[in-house]
């Protein structure tokens, strides 16, 4: 979808904040004259602003990407970082760099009159907690791993001092499968077996009010529980994973949405507002599969602007679908698939199948996905036409696959399987250096993370699909609900 488009679809379903991962100056524009209407947070990359080595380098960042459209454009948050630190994060990065950068960001923003509204944060994952480390402790008993307590403590004490908010990632079918947990427990309907009974007499049913409430207890150990905690992602995707439906994804929203709408808070804070990002609109077929194959599937959309499940973005709990996309249209109907030939060293083939697999998504075809039940013949076909979508220039020369390809006009798709065809309305890839810099040289496939992508190795002349143009967008909900 072009920028103009997914705006298009944001006003729709009236959908009042976002935050975008690599815009380009086209995305920002697109968003020109809603300024009264969308409220953008934005991420600088994880490899560009490690690199910022002084005030007057923070300074140009700021007025080109926030002086340059600000009368056009609504900015609440910028982001240190599309990769959240982990505790694999944390190992790998000089995290007081980070901190120092934070304070700078935030000095330069506030130098410049912006800074009682724009905040410079950073977004953090669970498992900093030493929850992760041992389920059977209790969210009062929640406190940040030693190794890593001085530096959360700095962190917060800066966002302290400039009113800005702390960020979390919650995961809740990720935390149910590492420590294989009923799956209910995921779900805030109250069906799940499994409970958490606290020290203090408070109860947990559900995954989200557990962790939520653990890094709270985490934040008050440090001194510094009267910071803002907005809950930087979370959602439900819908393949690659057995328990990654949209029969899933439609009940995790359903009693996830009314909860927070309601101002229901946690047990810990109960009665109060809690600002949430959903995860996310589109599905993204870049994003790095560290952390599983289902990563690529958060959307609430398909790629082609048409709605995965009914969800009720007002929080009421209606059984709806959101608006669809307008203006999307498609490739010509042909799919390229295995031509059955089996007469050839199977070698040949499997090195076929993997080089349409590293470039184009095959996700689809893992234990548990959407096209996990087909045929291997059938599997074939579905990484070769994946790679020939992908591939949409010059289409009858990729779908030759050394000769096991053939192109097709009778669609394929096999039950849930949906062998997709690109969209033709989309935009070329840009390069990420008109919004990084020559700077981002980054190819490090470490570097991305859930919510980051990977240009590492994309042709520049290839349109890209399945995403929505490299950025993701994140449904700010406490702020839509009225």
């Amino acid at each position: 979808m072009i920028p103009s488009m997914v705006v298009d679809l944001l006003l729709q379903n009236d959908i009042k904040e976002v935050r975008l991962f690599n815009p380009t100056g086209n995305v920002l524009e697109a968003f020109t004259g809603t300024r009264d209407l969308i409220t953008i947070s934005i991420t600088i990359p994880n490899d560009y602003f490690f690199q910022f080595n002084s005030q007057d380098e923070v300074l140009e960042w700021v007025d080109n990407w926030i002086t340059t459209f600000k009368q056009r454009v609504n900015f609440r948050y910028v982001v240190l970082g599309n990769q959240p630190y982990s505790v694999s994060v944390f190992k790998n990065r000089t995290y007081e760099h980070t901190l120092e950068k934070l304070d700078l960001l935030q000095s330069t923003l506030n130098a410049r009159g912006y800074g009682n509204e724009i905040k410079a944060t950073t977004s953090h994952y669970t498992d900093l907690l030493n929850i992760h480390r041992n389920k059977s402790v209790n969210p009062s008993e929640a406190e940040f791993l030693p190794e890593f307590r001085d530096r959360m403590t700095e962190y917060l004490r800066i966002l302290r001092k400039n009113q800005a908010p702390a960020m979390l990632n919650v995961i809740p079918m990720q935390y149910i499968i590492e420590h294989n947990l009923d799956v209910s427990f995921a779900f805030m309907d109250g069906k799940s077996s499994y409970k958490v009974i606290d020290n203090n007499g408070l109860v947990y049913d559900n995954a989200f009010e557990f962790l939520y409430d653990s890094f709270l207890w985490a934040m008050i150990k440090t001194g510094h529980g009267d910071v803002k905690l907005v809950v930087s992602q979370i959602g439900w995707p819908t393949d690659a994973l057995e328990i990654a439906t949209v029969a899933n994804a439609e009940r995790f929203h359903k009693h996830f949405l009314p909860h927070i709408a309601g101002n229901r808070g946690t047990p810990l804070r109960p009665g109060t507002n809690i600002d949430v990002f959903l995860q996310n609109l589109s599905d993204e077929n870049k994003l790095s599969l560290n952390w599983g194959e289902y990563q690529r599937h958060w959307g609430i959309y398909q790629f082609n602007g048409e709605p995965k499940y009914k969800i009720d973005f007002t929080g009421q709990g209606h059984e709806t679908l959101p608006s669809v996309a307008r203006g999307i249209t498609l490739m010509p109907k042909r799919w390229c698939v295995f031509n059955g030939d089996n007469t050839r060293d199977n070698k040949t083939l499997s090195r076929e199948i993997d080089k349409c697999c590293s470039f184009a998504d095959c996700s689809s075809l893992e234990e548990g996905g959407s096209c996990s039940h087909l045929v291997y013949e059938k599997k074939v076909s579905y990484a070769f036409n994946r790679y020939f979508q992908t591939m949409v220039h010059n289409q009858s020369e990729v779908c030759g696959m050394n000769g096991f390809g053939k192109i097709v006009d009778t669609d394929p798709s096999d039950g849930n399987c949906t062998f997709p065809i690109e969209i033709l309305a989309a935009e070329y890839k840009q390069r990420q250096d008109e919004f990084l810099g020559e700077k981002s040289t980054s190819d490090n496939p470490e570097e991305s993370s859930p919510g980051s992508s990977s240009v590492a190795s994309v042709p520049e002349n290839i349109i890209l699909r399945n995403m929505v143009l490299r950025f993701t967008i994140y449904i700010f909900l406490s702020l839509m609900i009225l």
